[in-house]
C-alpha cells in the first residue's frame, strides 16, 4: 500500500525530529531524572496515545480542514514556534538549564504522568507540522486509499518515536549523572539545545506547506 520509498524517508524524518530537542524530549527527561524511569515510562505511554491522536486526526482528513481555513494552521504553527522560542531561551539564557538538568518537579500518580505525556505531545508543534503539512505528501493516491497510506506512514513514524524515546528514557539517568560531574560539557549541551531550539522555531515560523 505505501512504498519503501516513502516509508524510509518518514522514519529518517522522524528519527532526525525525535533526536532534536522539543518539548516531549525535556518533559521525558526531566520526568525520569526527578522521578525514576517507571515514571519516564509512564509519560511515554501518554506521548505514544498522542502520536495515535495525531495519527486518527491525520487520516480522518484533518489536514483538509488546515487547508481550507489557513488562519487556523498559521496561529498554530506560530504559537508552536514561540514556544520552541521560549525553550531556547530558556536554555540560552544566563543561568538556564539544559533537557538534562535534574528539575524540581513533584511526583505524580501514574494518571497525571500519563495525562502530562498526552498534552505535552499534542501540544508539540514539531509533531503537528509533521502531521498535518509533511505526511499527507507521502501518500500516493495511484497506490490505494489515502487515509490508509496516511495511517500506515504515521504507524511507522510512531515506531521510531516511540523506540528511540524509550531509549532516552533509560539512558537519562546516566547522561544526567555525566553531566552533573562536568560542567563544560553541560554547558555545551545546553547552548546546543538552545540553538537547535531557536533554528527549529524559525523553520516552523517560516514554513510554508507545498501546494499542488
Amino acid at each position: 500500500m505505501i512504498s519503501y520509498t516513502a516509508a524510509a524517508a518518514i522514519a529518517l524524518f522522524a528519527l532526525g525530529l525525535v533526536l532534536t530537542p522539543g518539548p516531549n524530549m525535556i518533559y521525558l527527561v526531566s520526568r525520569t531524572v526527578t522521578q525514576g524511569r517507571r515514571a519516564g515510562l509512564v509519560s511515554l505511554a501518554g506521548v505514544a496515545a498522542g502520536f495515535l491522536v495525531y495519527v486518527a486526526a491525520a487520516t480522518a482528513g484533518l489536514t483538509t480542514v488546515f487547508a481550507l481555513v489557513p488562519a487556523l494552521y498559521t496561529a498554530i504553527k506560530l504559537a508552536g514556534a514561540g514556544y520552541l522560542l521560549w525553550l531556547a531561551w530558556q536554555a540560552l539564557r544566563p543561568g538556564g538549564t539544559g533537557a538534562f538538568a535534574p528539575r524540581d518537579l513533584p511526583a505524580d500518580p501514574p494518571r497525571r504522568l500519563f495525562a502530562m505525556g498526552l498534552v505535552t505531545n499534542l501540544l508539540n508543534p514539531k509533531i503537528a507540522v509533521l502531521y498535518v503539512s509533511l505526511l499527507p505528501q507521502f501518500a500516493d493516491p495511484g497506490r490505494g486509499g489515502v487515509a490508509v497510506q496516511i495511517l500506515l506512514l504515521g504507524f511507522v513514524q510512531i515506531a521510531v518515536a516511540v523506540t528511540v524515546n524509550a531509549l532516552i528514557v533509560l539512558g537519562a539517568g546516566s547522561v544526567a549523572s555525566f553531566l552533573a560531574s562536568r560542567p563544560g560539557w553541560r554547558r555545551v549541551q545546553r547552548y546546543l539545545m538552545g540553538s537547535v531550539l531557536a533554528a527549529l522555531a524559525l523553520h516552523i515560523g517560516l514554513y510554508r506547506p507545498a501546494t499542488t
